[in-house]
């Protein structure tokens, strides 16, 4: 069994040098159901030296070698997903049968596919045809800070780690320290797979502490980040000294715009796609732009598909949503819904307060919002609980403006039956990602967003090559 108030460093499990408990809330009950420690400087500075020491082995260590490694821990984290989905149920309240398939799948499909793209990529290549004694190298960025969040724990630390791992970086992980039991499974399973001692560290830790002493570390040579923009910002700031490389994944305020010729599931679908997670996803279609033709059928569709919602306890079987993460984020969104109302918003779905008979727990109505403005403070502001903002547009063009009308940029929705309307509003949205009609991207697709959304991209090729250095040599002699 796992000891939760210990950190993984350097291919063991040892003690805080200073021990800070932190209770971890089941947000299900508002019970305690684990204990952690909090890290600090010398816990950061014992976790990044461990990852500088296994630097130089690890970055040559041949590329077959690195996914026989990263094989077998896909083997061990496939065998043990049960345990893996239980400790993101417990953590933040995803239902459990969610948990199991979507939670924990993520790791799954994102290390395959990730272990794909390694099996293929040339780290050596010539410039071009014309120069062949120019040699392209890619060569393992360093030591990597990777700092994950609550929201999707596996989808990000898989993300991250494995493409590290594979392109020859080492590690440090600090995973949120909300929800850290995942991240604990998950070093326990690198452990059990024979990564090499201080390839993988873990450290728990707030953002104040073990986060910034990892960004701003001197021996850190990137950090990776999923978080809010807020965050994000500091955490450019605080490895702007030392220049580190530092790829960002953070908010975002989809835009999902219906037109008239949608087809007919296109409104459930987005409501179903908005409550997913129990809205706590940084891509979901939170601003429903709807066709002043079709938005009063719109809306009364929305109307059906939110009272068909249930919501849950996270350990009860069944398609429900759960509680949001915390307190702290329960009591964000309940003001965020007051200010929707005090705006003059109109509520056709939920609202303040708890769903009946959900008394303890942090449990949110699904709400929806009808007759909102894109200048309101609900249609600008990341939510991140299940609450929708329907939003009438009469034009294309206007439209368009509305949906690009954000500080962020992640991913961005259409529904037509006019192909060639699609394209060309796709070509247009400011977003790192469009998804069409309800079709998802494709396995190995790049995640990641414009603006205050962040920079870089997760996933794939793209994800491999976010951890990688590129060198240029001449007069290379070809044997």
């Amino acid at each position: 069994m796992i000891d939760t108030k210990k950190f993984y460093i350097n291919g063991a499990w040892v003690a805080p040098l200073a021990a800070t408990d932190l209770d971890v809330i089941d947000p299900s009950t508002e019970q305690v159901c684990a204990t952690i420690s909090i890290g600090g400087a010398a816990d950061t500075d014992a976790a990044v030296a461990a990852a500088k020491a296994a630097f130089e082995s690890w970055s040559q260590t041949p590329k077959a070698e690195r996914l026989g490694l990263l094989q077998k821990f896909l083997e061990i984290y496939q065998a043990r997903a049960s345990e893996m989905g239980q400790a993101i149920s417990q953590e933040m309240g995803a239902p459990i049968d969610m948990a199991n398939a979507s939670q924990v799948g993520t790791g799954i499909w994102h290390t395959k596919i990730l272990l794909r793209e390694l099996d293929k990529f040339e780290f050596e290549r010539p410039l071009n045809d014309r120069a062949p004694n120019d040699k392209i190298i890619y060569e393992p960025i360093g030591v990597c800070a990777l700092i994950t969040p609550w929201n999707w724990p596996m989808n990000q630390v898989t993300l991250k780690a494995i493409a590290a791992m594979a392109a020859g970086c080492t590690m440090v992980l600090k995973p949120s320290e909300i929800s850290p039991l995942s991240g604990l499974v998950f070093a326990d399973m690198i452990h059990e797979a024979g990564i090499p001692a201080g390839v993988f560290n873990l450290v728990n830790g707030d953002g104040v502490g073990v986060g910034s002493q990892l960004t701003s570390h001197a021996d850190v040579d990137m950090v990776s980040f999923t978080g809010s923009t807020r965050a994000g910002a500091l955490i450019s700031k605080n490895a702007a000294d030392s220049v580190k490389r530092v790829a960002l994944e953070l908010g975002g305020k989809g835009a999902n715009i219906v037109f008239a010729d949608a087809d007919e599931k296109a409104i459930v679908r987005g409501v179903r796609h908005c409550f997913n997670n129990t809205g706590q996803s940084c891509n979901a279609p939170t601003r429903m732009l709807v066709e002043r033709s079709i938005y009063d059928q719109a809306v009364e569709a929305a109307i059906q598909v939110a009272a068909k919602t249930k919501v849950g306890r996270a350990a009860e079987a069944g398609n429900h949503i759960g509680p949001v993460v915390s307190e702290l984020q329960y009591n964000k969104i309940q003001g965020l819904i007051k200010v929707g109302i005090d705006e003059g918003a109109r509520v056709i779905a939920g609202g303040l307060g708890k769903p009946e008979g959900l008394e303890t727990g942090y449990f949110v109505k699904p709400t929806i919002f009808a007759d909102v403005n894109n200048d309101m403070q609900i249609a600008r502001e990341e939510v991140f609980g299940p609450v929708l903002c329907m939003i009438p547009f009469d034009t294309e063009e206007e439209a368009l403006a509305i949906a690009n009308d954000t500080v962020y940029g992640l991913t961005n929705y259409v529904q037509t039956q006019d192909g060639n309307k699609a394209n060309r509003v796709a070509r247009r949205l400011r977003s790192g990602m469009v998804e069409m009609n309800g079709t998802s991207r494709a396995a190995g697709a790049p995640f990641g967003g414009y603006k205050q959304s962040g920079n870089g991209r997760e996933g794939g090729v793209w994800g491999l090559e976010d951890f990688l250095e590129v060198k240029s040599i001449s007069g290379w002699t070809n044997d």
